[in-house]
């Protein structure tokens, strides 16, 4: 997911218990580093707006919150999904009692979720006239929908047609039918942007549903002012819900689970959420007890964090802090960063030789390792491949990344014809100038990185300026298109490499491929992949896909950042997950 990234745990759902409401005199504190865009699972991929959405709305399955590895789980279905013998056929038995929470168009009646849901969630984002940045894990998957779609021609969406790839059996029973066999089938199913929504809520808001979110889950939005403060409160139609997972058993798992053992959940009932671009802000906030978790922000790095002798390589928090009970838990992140060309664009896209020229050498004029240094402080490693450490299919021998080498870079360019003029910069191949445009948000950690990037461009004579705006305008103008060079993050949305490699697949132009990059050889390779169990063979072709990716150089690889993540001491039940953007149901404020 873009900032991204891609929500529950290992638990016991019982319709039968009735839920022991949340204390609303417990307000969780927490902030976000940038703005959301608004709260339609199916309309937003950032992580921001997800993380929200995912306190709001259910999806099928869901990963135990304690286990690792890690650990798919039912959610608002009895058990996990019956998978027929040829891997195509999925069926889903519903958990009856199920409610969404309170809104004005279900005029006074509690709405239980049903299997149409399930079918009209799906359909949904196959419909293009809601043009869901994640419609491709259904078209691309769901046996009927991609070609559905296609015929439509500007025609409404009929959600009363029967398809055979997604129908409801009865009222708590819906069946899906894919394409082909596909392992990650079933980790797609967790993801926010497949959650259940009612079709009545979307119809009476239709001209504005990122801001009217009516779900199942945990929380409702009570207050939202956009870029600003976001508030949730417990929803209080939300079912009987326990943790029921130890997950190792020790450690952490073990306090976690004695704690919350025979509790309802969520036991917190308001959270607010404030965005808080600045680093300096967040990190005295969370020092005087204002935000109850955050990250250490790198600039504190130095001040915060120190070797930790029993572990070569990690770290752990220094005596002061230690001694206040702040709690650090530390991992490498299941994300990606890079930079992106606009594959569209006149002067940086393109697959000419002198185009790709030219992308090789902006990624060879930047000291990655300088950078990781002294921006992230030395919490991050160099990322060498599209699929990042850790996950299935990465191989640790390849190393993609171009590598600091201005004075290559330079002769690079001179090769491709972008000569130096008499004013000291590089022209294009026919004469005209070059400059290039950079997109970045006001903030000072963008600003670093800024200076970082102009003293690279100075190095190999290309002029450099920069587009400043909001974050979330500089995603909506990515999604577009309209962004020439822009750097970005990926966090899995589940553990598969096809998360990532997806990022670049032809047809999902315009909803995760924001560079808009397209090749046919990639594009066949993709769809070859996902018909292919982990092994030998699957990563045969995501080599010959990175390499695909290397020597066109839509992207300039960036790093793979070390979480250090911190809770103040009054905070019970806390721990990070890998997937899941947030685990504030799980948590507890004994002040």
């Amino acid at each position: 997911m873009i900032k991204k990234s891609l929500l529950l745990v290992a638990l016991l759902v019982s319709a039968a218990g009735s839920l022991q409401a949340a204390d609303m005199n417990k307000v969780l504190h927490v902030a976000y580093v940038a703005p959301e865009n608004g709260f339609d699972p199916a309309k937003t991929t950032d992580l921001y707006s997800s993380g929200i959405s995912e306190n709001i709305f259910d999806t099928l399955v869901t990963y135990d919150y304690l286990a690792r590895p890690l650990k798919l789980v039912p959610n608002v279905i009895e058990a996990m999904p019956e998978i027929s013998a040829d891997g195509k056929v999925y069926t889903f038995h519903l958990r009856k009692g199920i409610y969404f929470s309170d809104d004005p168009v279900f005029k006074g009646k509690k709405r239980e979720l049903t299997a149409d849901d399930v079918v009209y969630s799906m359909k949904r984002l196959a419909d293009p006239k809601v043009n869901s940045p994640s419609a491709y894990l259904v078209t691309d998957n769901i046996e009927g929908l991609h070609d559905y779609a296609k015929s439509l021609g500007g025609k409404p969406f009929d959600y009363d047609k029967v398809l055979p790839g997604v129908r409801a059996l009865d009222r708590y029973t819906a069946q899906v039918r894919i394409t082909a066999p596909n392992s990650s089938f079933i980790y797609i199913l967790g993801q926010i942007h497949i959650a259940m929504v009612a079709r009545e809520v979307m119809e009476a808001y239709a001209e504005n549903t990122m801001a009217h979110p009516v779900g199942t889950g945990p929380y409702m939005l009570k207050e939202w002012k956009p870029g600003n403060k976001i508030v949730l409160e417990a929803n209080p139609n939300f079912r009987h819900f326990e943790l029921t997972s130890d997950g190792s058993g020790q450690g952490v798992d073990a306090e976690i689970a004695s704690y919350l053992k025979g509790k309802a959940l969520p036991l917190v009932g308001r959270i607010e959420v404030s965005i808080m671009e600045e680093e300096q802000p967040r990190w005295l906030s969370f020092v005087n007890q204002q935000l109850d978790l955050t990250s250490v922000p790198f600039s504190a790095v130095s001040r915060v964090l120190r070797p930790d002798p029993a572990h070569p390589g990690r770290s752990k928090l220094m005596a002061e802090w230690e001694k206040k009970g702040i709690r650090l838990q530390q991992e490498l992140m299941p994300e990606i960063t890079y930079y992106y060309f606009g594959m569209t664009d006149p002067v940086v896209g393109g697959y000419t030789k002198d185009r790709i020229a030219l992308r090789r050498a902006i990624g060879m004029s930047l000291d990655r390792m300088r950078a990781i240094r002294d921006l992230r402080k030395g919490q991050a490693v160099p990322m060498q491949n599209v699929i990042p450490r850790n996950f299935p299919g990465n191989d640790p021998n390849f190393h993609g990344a171009w590598e600091y080498d201005p004075a290559m870079a330079n002769a690079l360019l001179d090769e491709a014809g972008y000569r130096i003029g008499a004013d000291g910069f590089r022209t294009q191949p026919d004469g005209s100038p070059l400059e290039i445009e950079m997109a970045t948000s006001p903030t000072a950690v963008d600003r670093q990185w800024n200076e970082a990037w102009q003293e690279a461009f100075d190095k190999i004579r290309i002029r450099l300026r920069f587009k400043v705006a909001k974050w979330n305008e500089l995603y909506k103008a990515s999604t577009e298109g309209k962004l020439q060079l822009w750097g970005s993050a990926w966090t899995a949305d589940y553990p598969g490499a096809d998360n990532f490699l997806q990022l670049l697949y032809g047809p999902n132009s315009g909803q995760t491929n924001h560079t808009f990059f397209k090749n046919d050889e990639y594009d066949e390779l993709f769809r070859k992949s996902l018909l292919l169990p982990d092994g030998p063979e699957r990563n045969a072709i995501y080599d010959r896909m990175n390499r695909i990716v290397v020597g066109l150089s839509p992207w300039i690889f960036g790093d793979v950042r070390v979480g250090n993540y911190l809770s103040n001491p009054y905070v019970r039940g806390y721990k990070q997950h890998p997937i899941l953007i947030t685990t504030w149901r799980y948590l507890d404020l004994q002040k």
